[in-house]
């Protein structure tokens, strides 16, 4: 059975469309549409919640791109929490706020805010620990929210953080030119809201072709972001990818999943980074072979899907002595 709540939450003068997948009746996954603080869902799941985890999605996507994912988190007792960022999917009320996503300070602060909300008042009284994914720049955005010293309490109630493809540099021959970085900046801070397509090809994201026509069908995947969007964007992977950005000890573990022919993100820019992290103790790679950009739409999703499980659940201390787990600690 499934039962749905719909609305919106608000930061500030921004409303945000938000979903929630928890097991329903019958052990039936089942989601919800949520309003952040104004409404709350009046159903609860019928077992225990193992774990929590929020979801921070990519460049011109939106959660609903991962309605086939997450039921599956759920129906292992991972109640998933996501929303459409500033710029993106349903939380878009008009054309001039495609891509409208501000500087860096504003995308991490709802991050921040989003994972506050989930660890005090998710309404379900659940003591289970929470997990944050990130999947393409949303795993740029969580490692720099991991990082930033500002959310050293907040991340440190963050049981453990899962990195999908993140995007930590460019893929060899796909990094743009100095030239185009540099005249992207200049005028991000003189027309900071200026639209500007940046399509990441289809073909780039999976090897399923329904997936591939299915991201070209899809009105809320605009391409579409701002000067000011996209310079805040470079400069982060620039950070994440120089080593300016590190890791420090409230970070309690972390892992990177990453297709080896991902032309979206770069592989080895990931792999590199994750290896880096020294203070981090309990870090976790899993490279599956051949795979592209959307592991989770790719022709792995149920390896990587039974990864994520078992990651998860190893970590809440909740897990099934019938799995074998299969880790490689960088």
């Amino acid at each position: 059975m499934s039962t749905t709540l719909e609305g919106h939450f608000r930061r500030g003068d921004t409303s945000f469309y938000s979903k929630t997948w928890t097991v329903g009746h019958e052990g039936k996954p089942r989601f919800t549409f949520s309003c952040w603080k104004i409404l709350t869902d009046p159903l609860q799941p019928e077992g225990p919640i193992a774990a929590k985890l929020v979801f921070v999605h990519g460049f011109s996507e939106h959660i609903n791109r991962y309605n086939d994912f997450f039921p599956k988190l759920a129906a292992k007792g991972i109640q998933v929490f996501g929303w459409d960022q500033r710029g993106w999917g349903r939380s878009v009320a008009q054309p001039a706020q495609r891509g409208l996503t501000g500087p860096t300070s504003l995308v991490v602060s709802d991050v921040a805010a989003f994972v506050k909300d989930k660890l005090i008042s998710d309404g379900d009284g659940s003591s289970a620990p929470l997990f944050v994914m990130g999947h393409s720049m949303g795993g740029g955005e969580v490692l720099t929210f991991a990082a930033d010293p500002q959310y050293t309490d907040l991340v440190k109630q963050v049981r453990g953080w899962i990195l999908e493809c993140p995007f930590v540099g460019f893929p060899p021959g796909e990094e743009p030119s100095s030239i185009k970085i540099y005249l992207g900046r200049l005028f991000g801070r003189i027309f900071p809201r200026q639209q500007l397509k940046h399509v990441v090809p289809p073909q780039y994201l999976s090897r399923d072709e329904k997936i591939v026509q299915s991201v070209r069908d899809d009105p809320l995947c605009h391409d579409t972001g701002t000067l000011e969007g996209l310079a805040s964007l470079l400069d982060r992977t620039a950070a994440l990818s120089s080593g300016q950005v590190q890791l420090g000890k409230q970070v309690q573990s972390v892992m990177l999943a990453h297709g080896t022919e991902d032309r979206a993100c770069s592989y080895d820019a990931a792999v590199k980074f994750i290896r880096e992290q020294q203070d981090v103790a309990d870090r976790t790679t899993k490279t599956y072979k051949g795979a592209f950009h959307q592991l989770h739409a790719d022709h792995c999703k149920e390896e990587f899907t039974t990864d994520i499980v078992e990651w998860i659940l190893k970590r809440t201390h909740k897990l099934s002595s019938a799995i074998e787990t299969f880790e490689a600690k960088l």
